[in-house]
């Protein structure tokens, strides 16, 4: 198995409640048959590109890539590595070996990973094409109507705005200057990375509720399942807001790491689940998850990490396995000042283009590592 280490500057710094990501580092994972045996059928490329408050640490990546292989820099893939490495612990480690091995066998059957996934987990055919939306960080209200506006003249129908870095009034101030400036065509979510207590999440639900967002996503701290499960409840209950407006819908996305996709399913405290394949463990764990939460009447949302363009390109193939998702947040490959290659899903009308295969992408990764 080969490893290469790499480092990614983001063009500006994403700004969110939890802090700004201005870079992105991690590793390209390699398989191939004469390498690692049976492991691989055919050549494999994964990535493990780890986000601290999501997945694992970097260091804690490096060292679980090497225990893949036995302790050995370089060496032979282990039968059994895709099961030693434990998704709670080390996502991203995990991801990039469950990715790589995805590849390969994609790439022996002569299929794409989307009708790999597909057919792994008896979906039905993948579809070419799957919406997604754009992502704005926190600004002013100025700054964020104008990335707003840019975003809807592009073609998205669909903005995720951060918020949660600042006091709510500013929150409330920013989002209602979008929906003014954008209408009521565009859908509007917000994510506070679990930037508030319940007091002023109950709040925002209140204020925000005449903004009709598609939902608010990650109120509350991770690990604070009953108080999403509390937030959620007004709205299952057909509860309202003190204006008449009916509470917004709660999704999550840093409690699944914290907690797991069983227990947020379990607590009923979600409506919609952000899933990260970098987060959760490879593309295969994901789509589990999604068709998990699509049996108990839960919305699946596919998104990234801010990965570079191998794990990026996987997130659509796992969007695209996953039957009528939602718009998904994999239009993320502007965010970065570079790549590592040439991005093959198109971006266009707020919608991302899968690439047909064999595997990731035919050989548009043919120089990677």
């Amino acid at each position: 198995m080969r490893v290469r280490p790499f480092s990614l500057d983001l063009s500006s710094p994403l700004e969110t409640a939890r802090g700004a990501i201005d870079r992105r580092e991690g590793f390209l994972v390699g398989v191939s048959p004469d390498a690692d045996g049976q492991s691989a059928p055919a050549p494999g490329l994964g990535e493990a590109t780890p986000l601290p408050g999501w997945t694992e640490s970097r260091s804690a990546c490096r060292d679980a890539l090497r225990e893949a292989t036995g302790g050995a820099d370089g060496g032979a893939l282990l039968p059994d590595a895709r099961s030693r490495l434990d998704p709670a612990e080390t996502p991203a480690a995990r991801h990039g070996i469950s990715l790589a091995l995805a590849d390969a066998e994609a790439r022996a059957g002569g299929r794409s990973l989307a009708e790999q996934l597909a057919r792994e987990a008896s979906l039905p055919t993948p579809v070419a094409t799957v919406p997604v939306n754009a992502t704005i960080g926190d600004g002013d209200p100025e700054a964020t109507v104008d990335a707003a506006e840019r975003a809807v003249a592009r073609g998205f129908d669909c903005l995720k705005i951060k918020v949660g870095a600042r006091g709510l009034d500013a929150d409330v101030e920013r989002l209602g200057a979008v929906r003014r400036a954008v209408g009521d065509a565009v859908a509007l979510r917000a994510d506070a990375n679990g930037a508030w207590d319940r007091p002023t999440a109950r709040e925002a639900v209140a204020r925000l509720a005449p903004l009709d967002l598609a939902y608010l996503e990650q109120p509350l701290p991770a690990d604070d399942l009953d108080g999403a499960a509390a937030l959620r409840s007004l709205r299952r209950a057909g509860g309202r807001a003190a204006d008449g407006d009916p509470p917004v819908p709660i999704a999550l996305d840093e409690s699944l790491s914290t907690h797991g996709i069983g227990a947020v399913l379990d607590a009923a405290a979600a409506d919609a689940v952000v899933l990260k394949p970098m987060a959760l463990g490879g593309p295969d764990r994901t789509v589990a998850a999604a068709i998990r939460a699509r049996r108990t009447g839960v919305e699946p949302v596919v998104t990234t990490t801010v990965d570079a363009v191998v794990a990026r390109t996987a997130a659509v193939h796992v969007a695209a396995a996953v039957p009528d998702v939602a718009a998904c947040g994999l239009a993320t490959g502007s965010l970065l000042d570079t790549d590592l290659a040439a991005d093959p899903c198109r971006i266009g009308e707020g919608e991302a283009s899968v690439p047909s295969g064999p595997g990731l992408a035919g050989d548009a990764f043919a120089d990677l590592p």
